[in-house]
């Protein structure tokens, strides 16, 4: 089968001080229909960048991009992007304090910010309600958007991503911020859309092993720019692929359906 996102030879370079800084080099990566990958490493190492370039919001500086059965530079990107639900703090960042959640969800059908632009009926606020459910935060449909929690606006993004039955979903770092609470919720949330068939391919980007949500299925490990590891969950993510991934010696380890890490101080 055709995967929904392929890289070949993808590489990101910035100039920096008079100089240029590469932030991917040479990356190889598809994910196929009905995967769910975690990409892990360390700050700096490219991981948002990474998820850009898969977003079609960023256009590498080599290499090739293909989503969705269309190539980077042979699509029109605004109207493919409304195809690949895409999650990221700075979209909440985005949205206005007041807008009430079912508002800012029903938005979502014509990738606006907010209603005033379009018509919205019945229709539109049953579709948006019916995904607010499928990620827990039908309870806080009709508050103002920036009352939440962070992690309450987290499921409300998630919410605005699926709206539109993307064919992509990427996550970044959506765990970031949240108090264990927080955190914990979105991980169970996250956990059952990877186990739900109507879910598209999913991409989601941390920094811990924690946060990886059960039912995901492969990993992609980042570091230095450069892809570590990949492919299946279980063979990617060990002690030795983590510790190289991280520089340093790190415990591995797995609690029924979810992971756990920490540092080797002998």
């Amino acid at each position: 089968m055709t995967p929904v996102l392929s890289l070949r030879g993808v590489g990101v370079d910035v100039a920096v001080d008079g100089g240029v800084r590469t932030i991917l080099d040479q990356v190889d990566w598809s994910v196929g229909s009905g995967e769910r990958w975690v990409v892990l490493g360390p700050n700096g190492s490219g991981k948002t960048t990474l998820l850009r370039v898969a977003g079609l919001w960023l256009h590498p500086s080599r290499g090739e991009v293909e989503v969705l059965d269309e190539v980077l530079g042979h699509v029109d990107v605004r109207r493919h992007r409304r195809r690949i639900g895409f999650v990221s703090a700075a979209m909440g960042d985005l949205l206005r304090s007041a807008i009430p959640v079912v508002d800012a969800v029903m938005a979502a059908a014509n990738g606006a910010l907010e209603t005033w632009w379009h018509e919205y009926g019945a229709g539109d606020r049953t579709a948006a309600l019916a995904v607010l459910e499928r990620t827990g935060a039908a309870h806080v449909a009709d508050q103002p958007f920036g009352t939440l929690s962070s992690g309450e606006q987290q499921r409300v993004l998630l919410a605005r991503a699926l709206l539109t039955d993307p064919g992509l979903l990427l996550l970044d770092e959506p765990m970031a911020g949240l108090d264990l609470g927080g955190r914990e919720g979105l991980v169970q949330t996250l956990g059952g859309l990877a186990a739900s068939p109507d879910t598209p391919p999913t991409v989601l980007v941390t920094h811990h092993v924690e946060e990886v949500p059960p039912g995901f299925t492969h990993a992609l490990l980042v570091s230095d720019a450069h892809v570590v590891r990949a492919g299946l969950l279980e063979q990617v993510l060990t002690a030795e692929h983590l510790s190289d991934t991280f520089g340093l010696a790190l415990h591995l380890g797995r609690d029924g359906d979810r992971w756990w890490s920490r540092a080797d101080h002998r």
